[in-house]
């Protein structure tokens, strides 16, 4: 009976093992526009990394950073990324922060990833975080404008910087004041 459970906690161990194996090494498709499995279900987000680099195609930007590709990209970002990712004047929303994992703030944390992982994740999405898949909705020129004005998000030229209205908020207005009745 002893061989019998050491034979079962090996076999387990073997199974969870490779298991892990397979998620760490970027076999299972995260993409927010694939049904997952019930497997994935289980042991899903320590794949994401994994799973970008061995899907992420390596290309070069075809939508060059000149003023009127950032106005498209912000205005893009603006209509479709805006109201989850931030925009200059409220870049730390809390809806961003009722996500799990946290939605990221480019406004105050720019992304780090290559342009061609920040385009695979647009298009795509992602599992388990909120992150739609756009390939539905989004052409791929416009994808790639979204991820050319991300890549300047910290460098923008004015006429980028106006498609989300002035620098400064405007103050709140006086609170007006009823009027007194006047007797009759």
């Amino acid at each position: 009976m002893r061989n019998f459970a050491l034979g079962m906690l090996f076999a387990l161990a073997v199974l969870l093992g490779g298991g892990y194996w397979v998620l760490k090494r970027g076999y299972v498709n995260l993409s927010a526009d694939q049904k997952p499995g019930a497997m994935e279900d289980h042991f899903a987000m320590t794949a994401v990394d994994a799973s970008l680099e061995r899907r992420v195609i390596q290309r070069a930007n075809p939508v060059a950073a000149t003023d009127d590709n950032l106005v498209a990209g912000a205005r893009l970002y603006l209509d479709h990324c805006a109201g989850c990712h931030g925009v200059p004047l409220n870049p730390d929303s809390s809806f961003a922060r009722s996500f799990y994992p946290p939605v990221p703030e480019f406004f105050s944390d720019p992304p780090d990833m290559s342009e061609n992982q920040n385009f695979y994740i647009i298009q795509h999405g992602v599992r388990w975080t909120g992150m739609p898949a756009w390939n539905g909705t989004l052409t791929e020129p416009q994808i790639w404008q979204i991820v050319t004005f991300l890549s300047h998000i910290q460098k923008l030229p004015p006429a980028v910087q106006s498609v989300f209205g002035p620098e400064t908020p405007t103050p709140p207005a006086m609170p007006m004041t009823m009027p007194m009745p006047m007797p009759h």
